[in-house]
């Protein structure tokens, strides 16, 4: 279990993020289209995982469209943001921001992956959604760099997560 802040109060997630080194989790989490996507969709592709509590706040936006913008021209990384919206929601924000290169991918089948990354928000009046993280996978889906971010209202180290990309 990690703590966090929300607003400055203390909230808790059920675990931990993966240790860098260690082989990423797989998952099963949903597209824009409904279809069940896993870590071997992006197989052979660096990969950016922006996990996220919902695009509907302005964090979370901002760091999407950060990513979004960095990953253009850039054929060897995937960026995925991952959030408790459901994918109607997540293709309506990627649309009316011009996000076309990040893969938005919604958790609204089941928890696992955020139990499974350490990220489920389990107290206070977040609880059931992630809390904000970042983890960078390499081509072979091994754990290069993660932040958990300490205060969920705060931007994650945009510097730091793309310097782990290469």
């Amino acid at each position: 279990m990690a703590t966090i802040t929300l607003k400055g109060q203390e909230i808790h997630t059920s675990g931990e993020l993966p240790p860098v080194g260690s082989q990423a989790p797989d998952f099963v989490l949903v597209d824009k289209d409904l279809n069940d996507r896993t870590l071997a969709d992006f197989r052979g592709k660096k990969k950016l995982l922006n996990i996220v509590p919902s695009l509907d706040t302005p964090v979370c936006a901002t760091s999407t469209k950060v990513f979004n913008d960095y990953a253009k021209g850039r054929d060897d990384v995937v960026m995925l943001v991952i959030s408790a919206d459901l994918p109607f929601a997540q293709a309506r924000f990627c649309g009316t921001e011009g996000v076309d290169k990040v893969v938005p991918l919604s958790m609204m089948r089941s928890r696992k992956f955020a139990k499974d990354y350490g990220v489920l928000i389990t107290d206070g009046p977040l609880a059931g959604i992630t809390a904000r993280a970042v983890v960078v996978l390499d081509e072979n889906d091994r754990v290069v760099y993660t932040e958990l971010v300490p205060e969920i209202a705060q931007e994650p180290d945009y510097d730091r997560a793309l310097a782990a990309l290469g």
